[in-house]
């Protein structure tokens, strides 16, 4: 199969020379074009894609705006006029940074950057190998932060935002419940509510309608309940 991708660009020209670029190389399959951020980042708040081509400068927010919000941080490839960004595409540890214009040949270079990325394979984003992963980044404060599986206790929707509680602390991310039960690991994670995903290997005890991590009392749905009890332990 091949890697998945979205283009945030809001010239057309440009949007259809990458298109025809990844068309042509049979490498990447384009699931959408988006001209400004916040359809952008609608689109990757309830989809998940290998990879963004993202332009800098559009109408409102600029391309780095878009990472400073998206919550699941798929590759990036910055396309852009002006080498001045540079050092930003550095910072935000982008896979590659496109100079416009540029060849075939130098499209194929970015995406063999991809390919050869950790934690990238055809259909990754489709699949079960990014669920499988031992650990999430998600963007925080600016910066996008590693959580281990096992140091997460749940996540808690708050709006379009989402809370992961661990022991020591609560991190605020741009997110949905919704978006994030499909990308966690499965065997770690388990919705039980629809504001709440649980650490399945950290529920102390569970009571009537209700389960209890460190202390905090978290809703089970009664259409969850079932599902809760048979992937527990019971002997």
């Amino acid at each position: 199969m091949n890697l998945s991708c979205i283009i945030v660009e809001d010239l057309q020209v440009a949007t259809n020379y990458l298109i025809k670029c990844c068309e042509k190389s049979k490498l990447v399959e384009v699931k959408g074009h988006f001209t400004n951020v916040p359809d952008a980042l609608s689109f990757v708040n309830e989809n998940t894609v290998d990879l963004i081509f993202l332009d800098v400068e559009m109408p409102g927010p600029n391309g780095f705006e878009l990472l400073d919000q998206i919550a699941f941080l798929p590759k990036i490839i910055l396309t852009t006029s002006k080498k001045e960004y540079a050092y930003d595409a550095f910072e935000y540890k982008v896979t590659d940074f496109l100079k416009k214009p540029f060849s075939y040949e130098r499209f194929l270079e970015a995406m063999q950057k991809v390919q050869a990325a950790p934690g990238v394979a055809p259909g990754a984003a489709g699949g079960d190998t990014e669920t499988s992963s031992d650990h999430i980044y998600i963007k925080s404060e600016g910066k996008l932060v590693r959580l281990s599986n096992d140091s997460i206790l749940f996540m808690e929707s708050m709006g379009d935002y989402v809370k992961f509680v661990t022991a020591d602390k609560k991190y605020i991310t741009h997110n949905t419940i919704k978006n994030l039960e499909d990308k966690v690991n499965k065997q770690h994670f388990l919705k039980v509510h629809r504001s709440y995903i649980v650490n399945l290997h950290k529920i102390d005890d569970l009571r009537e309608n209700c389960l209890f991590i460190k202390g905090a009392e978290i809703p089970v749905s009664k259409a969850f309940k079932s599902i809760v009890i048979s992937r527990l332990n019971i002997i």
